[in-house]
């Protein structure tokens, strides 16, 4: 089922999802199963899959020379989704990447998803290689989100890359995409991010889950600003909660977003990281019940494959 349909049937209930990463390699499903059992009880009706792009490892040679190696560290998105939809009958959404794939990648990647009976993605640019400083993309690959979306849309429509296919069967994907409540980092303002958040909707985005936040003002104000700009799709909010000191740091400099002033403080003051667990969770579930009044839909939380948090935050919400 689609997330749009989803929203939809939850008649003003709200509905909670959550993200997980793919094991790493070596590990096998089980991992991942771990981690979605203690949530079950809260009925989620999806569930994201994330994608990690290759990363480039450089091999010394016996002749001194460097080898250029491409590894991927979390392989198996695909075969986690079947796995997920088949264990737990709910909907598993893949994260869909610009980085690291070609235009043919893409369509193949989003062929074999449809044969699986995949309903939902979320189409994402992805970050720059750690050995660059700027995103480029593939050759002959997406260079935007908002270009992905397109192909998605088209693949929808029954358009494939070889233009000669006759009688091309028509996907039927619900097509989610990234906003960022405290602006993409990339961006020169949060409206000028809107903007192109736009140009997703008008390629065939049917809904926008958001970058993490820590204070609610900023996720309203982003609604608001959306709404204002004619953006009338579902927009899910999505929820992390502290779990350690270095994260003070951590989050800002790796995601762009400001953390409020009373929880670095309280963070600060914590006497460990089991201490700094529980500020977490009770900044996050204060998050989540206002959330909740405000009439928000669905509740997103980014688990990061760990559950004892989230499970906690839920039980007080769900």
């Amino acid at each position: 089922m689609k997330v749009t349909q989803h929203i939809e049937n939850a008649n003003g209930k709200p509905l909670f999802s959550f993200e997980i990463l793919p094991p790493l390699k070596g590990q096998n499903i089980q991992s991942i199963f771990d981690s979605i059992d203690p949530l079950m009880e809260f009925n989620p009706p999806f569930i994201d899959v994330t994608y990690h792009r290759e990363e480039y490892e450089y091999k010394e040679l016996p002749n001194g020379l460097l080898q250029k190696k491409i590894v991927k560290k979390r392989p198996g998105t695909v075969g986690i989704c079947a796995g997920v939809q088949n264990k737990y009958n709910v909907d598993a959404i893949p994260h869909i990447l610009c980085g690291g794939f070609t235009k043919e990648d893409t369509e193949n990647l989003l062929i074999d998803l449809d044969f699986l009976g995949i309903d939902n993605v979320v189409a994402l640019r992805g970050d720059a290689l750690k050995t660059e400083t700027y995103f480029h993309p593939e050759k002959d690959g997406n260079e935007y989100a908002t270009d992905l979306v397109l192909q998605i849309s088209n693949l929808n429509n029954g358009i494939y890359l070889d233009e000669d296919l006759k009688n091309s069967a028509k996907t039927n994907f619900c097509i989610g995409v990234a906003g960022y409540p405290e602006k993409h980092m990339e961006a020169p303002s949060l409206d000028s991010d809107i903007h192109f958040l736009k140009q997703k909707i008008k390629n065939g985005a049917e809904y926008i889950i958001t970058q993490m936040f820590f204070d609610n003002k900023k996720f309203f104000e982003f609604v608001a600003k959306c709404r204002a700009a004619g953006i009338t799709i579902p927009i899910i909010p999505g929820l992390k909660p502290i779990a350690t000191k270095k994260q003070l740091n951590l989050i800002p400099h790796r995601f762009s977003i400001e953390l409020p002033d009373d929880l670095i403080m309280a963070v600060v003051k914590a006497k460990d990281n089991d201490a700094v667990k529980q500020i977490g969770i009770e900044w996050c579930t204060q998050q989540s019940k206002e959330l909740v009044a405000a009439g928000i839909p669905v509740l997103h939380y980014y688990s990061m494959g760990k559950a004892e948090n989230i499970k906690a935050i839920a039980k007080e919400i769900f």
